[in-house]
């Protein structure tokens, strides 16, 4: 397998859905497919959302048939993989980057590409799933939402690059992917059943409506609240904010992991240090919950962000590693009960993610005005 991920055109990846699912009723190997026959939606951003379960952001939603596999097998809540104005070798990734035994690891931030590389992908997926949603009956062509991601820190996000990833997700009808994905799709209106030029035509190009900040463990609290005003305010967006587990701080952390027999995972208690802390976040959040009903957006929390712990075995390079997956849940869901997160004005849990056999990136996500 390539250590490099590889953009597959919007032709290439409408072909391949089409004769697979024709050939053996699967779509990107994806053979329990999933379909939606409910009546119960939730509403979210004024959209509908049929599942509110899906990949959290990571290097798996780098690629659109990774995106479409997620949507099939049931996912409807697409956290698109955060990007940066640093990418691929510019961010010196050593190799290898991940390790996954029974929690997972990693050692980088597995941007593989350019903004504008990575909101193409999106683009296709969007327009793919519109596609094969009315179809192949999956599901409501409007039941699953997009939610893109940034980092790491203001400058950054405000860099041109970032700013039209930004604005292009917001409204993607102009760009050339776009364009490309429309094209193709009216002249091989043939192939489909279910679709026809009108539905092409208005098929809608507001992809995001929401963002996922992701900062740097050790990020100070006034740059964080920094740039969630700035992607409220002036973005216009619906907010969720990334938080670290060690908000608990190193006991709790510590008791939660051996509780729960994860006494192996070392870490020391530099991080707790720099990361801020309850006392931090808890004025912050309801400064930011503040300014969200201002705004007329919705602002959250997304529990968790990855956790630091030491490399002691040379699983991976370096001598820090972060531990995502199962591992995760203890902390949490701790991290969820605690007062802050469950004061009535603050709302009610939205998603409880499934407890899995495989390593996964945990989520969490509580809204305001549930």
């Amino acid at each position: 397998m390539s250590d490099i991920m590889y953009p597959v055109s919007f032709d290439k990846l409408m072909n391949h859905i089409l004769q697979e699912y024709a050939l053996h009723q699967r779509i990107y190997n994806v053979t329990k497919i999933h379909h939606y026959e409910g009546t119960k939606v939730l509403k979210l951003f004024g959209k509908t959302l049929e599942n509110p379960l899906g990949p959290a952001a990571g290097p798996h939603t780098q690629l659109a048939q990774n995106i479409i596999a997620a949507y099939v097998g049931g996912a409807r809540f697409i956290e698109l993989k955060t990007v940066q104005t640093m990418y691929g070798e510019e961010l010196g990734i050593p190799r290898p980057c991940i390790y996954s035994n029974d929690e997972s690891y990693n050692v980088e931030w597995s941007a593989e590409y350019r903004a504008d590389e990575a909101m193409a992908e999106y683009i296709k997926a969007w327009f793919a799933l519109k596609l094969i949603s009315k179809e192949f009956g999956l599901g409501s062509p409007d039941g699953f939402i997009f939610n893109m991601s940034v980092g790491y820190n203001l400058a950054g996000i405000k860099d041109p690059l970032i700013d039209a990833f930004i604005e292009n997700l917001k409204d993607a009808g102009k760009t050339e992917t776009w364009q490309a994905c429309k094209a193709w799709t009216l002249a091989n209106l043939d192939r489909f059943k279910q679709i026809d030029a009108a539905y092409v035509e208005n098929i809608n190009s507001d992809i995001c409506q929401s963002i996922t900040l992701s900062t740097m463990h050790g990020c100070p609290a006034n740059e964080i609240e920094a740039i969630c005003s700035y992607l409220l305010e002036e973005k216009g967006l619906n907010l969720y904010l990334k938080c670290n587990p060690t908000l608990l701080g190193y006991d709790r952390v510590r008791t939660l992991l051996d509780d729960a027999g994860f006494a192996y995972v070392k870490f020391d208690k530099h991080q707790f240090e720099v990361d801020p802390t309850m006392a931090d976040a808890v004025p912050m959040i309801e400064r930011l919950q503040a300014l969200g009903q201002k705004c007329g957006k919705q602002f959250g929390v997304k529990l968790t962000n990855t956790f630091p712990v030491q490399i002691l075995e040379k699983e991976l390079p370096g001598e820090q590693m972060y531990m995502a997956g199962k591992a995760l849940l203890p902390l949490t869901i701790t991290l969820a009960a605690s007062g802050i997160f469950l004061k009535p004005a603050f709302g009610r849990l939205r998603y409880v993610p499934p407890c899995c056999k495989v390593p996964v990136t945990i989520s969490l996500m509580i809204w305001q005005n549930a």
